[in-house]
């Protein structure tokens, strides 16, 4: 999502990718390891000719045009043991990114899994691309360039045993970590050389051209599709032993915790240490500067920081802290009133972004109108492992280390508030507990390494409490979605007007005008994909009046819930089948003509072309097929409990949820199953795929049921999990059934991480509506229903 923002709004393109193969020495790659030992290749990626890189699997390769470096390198180095070294430059926090990627690389090599170690890359775009792990897209960017990185590898060394056999390379084939010799039947002969014993002869072989190189086929995949490969990090997350930001710890490392305004642009007025000064631990009170221009994009809030020899300490310092503050210009934030004002915004026309047919008369001539309001709070990210970063300076140079997102945004930044040059700021990253979004944003690290330098450098552990993290959070914006429904004589939908209202993610990032732009248009709102011949989606004015960010799905998860809810409550109008009308409203199997449907000329489609990646509405009713026919719709079902359905396409995959829900005795809402079928194209590992569908069932329902921030006086609310309710285990997806959509090894790979949230929000509802016959619109819709 940050990449796309840089793109949209600092340069005003779309992402774009070409691949530039070259051998790079081994010192550059991994520091400390003896150049000359082994084998090195690099794949860079560079901008231009996006449709291209896009281009799956030809066995031509793909043409490669020069152009600057804007997305990753990809590291491989081989040891004369045949060990295998493969950098990973993602971050891992629970995607399983960290070995799928790396995968791809050692399966188009023919290399041995057991025998790789990952190497983690520090924030340095310039030389491994983009760092951005967000927009669910890593996958989906990276596949092809990734398995084009291990092909040439495996090319190389295939050559590299034909000059040592003195054969033609069509005679020498990879596997299993070593290169065989083959007879003129092409049948192994029983000589071998090990990929070791090749590695420092695979250095004098030119690269190939990026044309001639050769992929293998589905038939020849050992890891990819297979499902067999275990998470790198798996047995060390579940025994204790993996390392997060909280678990770095320096020589004579300090502890910090910053008390921040509570409201967003408050100052501080008057502060007194003297108290906190006195707690046993505490050792230094230090005053860090907010910044308050716009644009403040991820810039520290400011604060008094409390450093001790313990975070315990530190926290109890804080508490003794005397600060006045002036909360500024959002002092009167208040959440039932500006929810107010975003419904009677909704009511009125707002800003045209699309228009198709002639939609006034559509409703002017109805025969009748179905309208309705769909209500959603802010929602913060709270990844399970708070805030945290640790940093030093020493001799002129910063480093530090975080369980973060987008680590080159953040070295960034840090060298520009430091005043260091780049090249002086290192940034590691360390396992993720979670993310969503949050730590896409470094105004934590700033702070971190802003502190280090008040204290002479010393290394200081900065910790982010989970009040911290819910009350100082990039929300998810709160919005309200109106929708109008116009039918004719013969109950057809004739017409279709839909206004969105929302403080936008673009007000991060430059003076807010009140108005959302391009990605969150796209974003289930002006794609909406319904075979209606009279449509218009209208933006009403909404100022942001706290910092708002990008969370798990964006905005699709209130256009999901409001356009896939209001399919149901017309279908109810109608006496129809909520899944046949689905079906019926999605309409014939087509790819969509943005210009026909009357999408803006700045049409958002995830970053990619269109032309790739249409919108393919029999995919989608696919999912919805499948989704119905493994959930058993239409099933008969004791009282109080029904099924619900919903599909959605966002990051270029679908998605539909059945969603079943029983309700108790005294109103509880629970699901004892969801079904959901995903297309996501071509993919390499199912069984991460399946555990991020899971896991979008139970932040779905957090989402639905649970999760809401409100504001008072300016101020957040809530402050722990007591008040800002998740799905716990006392009440969640009991059963979660994940079917993957097997794809044409050419049809282009989708996001995975994000699509399986929206669709589950809507589906709820309308398995609350089946069950109760009782329709909520609001989210959180609460516990329990009466």
């Amino acid at each position: 999502m940050l990449h796309y923002l840089k793109n949209e709004i600092d340069a005003g393109t779309e992402p774009k990718i070409n691949v530039e193969i070259s051998s790079v020495s081994r010192r550059g790659i991994l520091g400390g390891l003896l150049a000359g030992t082994g084998l090195v290749l690099a794949a860079r990626f560079t901008p231009a000719g996006a449709a291209e890189h896009l281009k799956p699997y030809p066995t031509a390769g793909l043409s490669m045009p020069s152009g600057v470096v804007s997305d990753p390198h990809i590291f491989i180095a081989i040891e004369p043991d045949g060990a295998l070294t493969i950098v990973t430059h993602r971050s891992e926090m629970g995607t399983g990114i960290r070995t799928s990627l790396p995968m791809v690389v050692a399966d188009e090599m023919g290399a041995d899994w057991s025998r790789v170690k990952l190497v983690q890359a520090p924030g340095d775009e310039p030389k491994y691309g983009n760092q951005d792990t967000d927009g669910s897209r890593s996958m989906r960017h990276f596949i092809q360039p990734m398995r084009q990185c291990g092909a040439a590898m495996r090319q190389m060394l295939e050559m590299a045993a034909a000059a040592k056999w003195n054969v033609d390379v069509s005679l020498c084939h990879a596997r299993n970590h070593e290169v065989a010799l083959l007879d003129k039947n092409k049948k192994e002969t029983g000589k071998v050389f090990s990929f070791g014993e090749l590695a420092e002869a695979a250095m004098t072989v030119p690269v190939p051209a990026p044309e001639t190189i050769l992929y293998k086929s589905p038939s020849e995949f050992t890891y990819m599709g297979k499902g067999e490969v275990q998470m790198a990090d798996l047995h060390n997350i579940t025994t204790g032993k993996a390392t997060y930001g909280a678990d770095v710890r320096l020589p004579n490392m300090k502890y910090a915790v910053i008390a921040r305004p509570a409201v967003v642009s408050g100052k501080i007025k008057s502060y007194d240490a003297s108290a906190a000064l006195k707690v046993p631990g505490v050792e230094a009170v230090h005053e860090i500067e907010g910044v308050f221009s716009v644009p403040r994009k991820f810039h520290q809030l400011g604060g008094i920081a409390v450093v001790a020899n313990s975070t315990y300490a530190a926290m109890q310092g804080r508490d003794a802290l005397t600060i006045e503050w002036d909360n500024g210009p959002n002092a009167s934030y208040d959440t039932d009133a500006y929810t107010a004002e975003l419904s009677a915004t909704a009511a009125k026309p707002g800003k045209v972004i699309r228009n198709q047919g002639d939609p006034d008369a559509a409703f002017a001539k109805a025969k009748d109108v179905v309208t309705a309001e769909y209500h959603g709070r802010h929602i913060a990210q709270a990844p399970m492992e708070p805030l945290v970063a640790i940093a030093r300076i020493v001799d002129g140079k910063a480093e530090v280390w975080s369980s973060v997102q987008s680590p080159y945004g953040a070295r960034k930044d840090i060298a520009d508030a430091l005043k260091m040059p780049i090249e002086d700021v290192t940034v590691h990253v360390t396992l993720l507990g979670g993310g969503f979004g949050r730590k896409s944003k470094w105004d934590f690290m700033l702070e971190t390494a802003l502190l280090s330098q008040k204290m002479g450098g010393a290394p200081v552990l900065l910790q982010w409490t989970r009040e911290d993290d819910i009350q100082h959070a990039f929300y998810h914006t709160t919005s309200v979605e109106r929708i109008e429904v116009a039918l004719d004589e013969a109950g057809k939908v004739s017409g279709w007007r839909h206004r969105t209202v929302a403080p936008s993610i673009v007000s991060t990032f430059k003076q807010d005008d009140g108005y959302q732009f391009p990605i969150e248009y796209g974003m289930g709102f002006v794609d909406m994909p319904f075979d209606i011949p009279n449509v218009r989606c209208e933006n009403g004015q909404a100022m942001a009046h706290t910092r708002i960010g990008w969370y798990r799905s964006v905005a699709n998860i209130p256009r999901a819930f409001a356009v896939q809810s209001m399919v149901a409550e017309v279908a109810a109008k109608l006496g129809r089948d909520p899944k046949d009308f689905l079906l019926e409203m999605i309409g014939p199997d087509r790819e969509i003509d943005p210009k026909k449907a009357g999408f803006p000329e700045e049409f958002w489609n995830y970053g990619e072309p269109y032309e790739q990646f249409p919108i393919n509405t029999a995919r989608l009713k696919n999912v919805v097929r499948v989704a119905a026919e493994k959930a058993g719709w239409g099933k008969k079902l004791p009282a109080r409990q029904g099924l619900g359905i919903a599909a959605h396409r966002s990051f270029a995959s679908y998605v539909a949820s059945v969603v079943h829900v029983a309700i108790d005795d005294d109103g509880t809402i629970r699901v004892p199953h969801v079904t959901s079928a995903i297309d996501c194209g071509f993919h390499v590992n199912p069984e991460r795929i399946r555990s991020q569908m899971e896991g979008a069932a139970v932040m779905g329902m957090s989402n639905a049921l649970y999760s809401g921030i409100t504001f008072k006086n300016g101020a957040v609310e809530q402050s722990n999990f007591t008040d800002y309710e998740v799905a716990r285990m006392s009440n969640f997806p009991q059963k979660v059934s994940v079917h993957i959509i097997e794809a044409d090894w050419a049809v282009h790979a989708g996001g995975v991480g994000e699509p399986g949230v929206p669709p589950f929000a809507p589906a709820l509802a309308n398995a609350i509506f089946a069950a109760t016959g009782k329709r909520l619109r609001n989210m959180p819709m609460g516990e329990k229903i009466a």
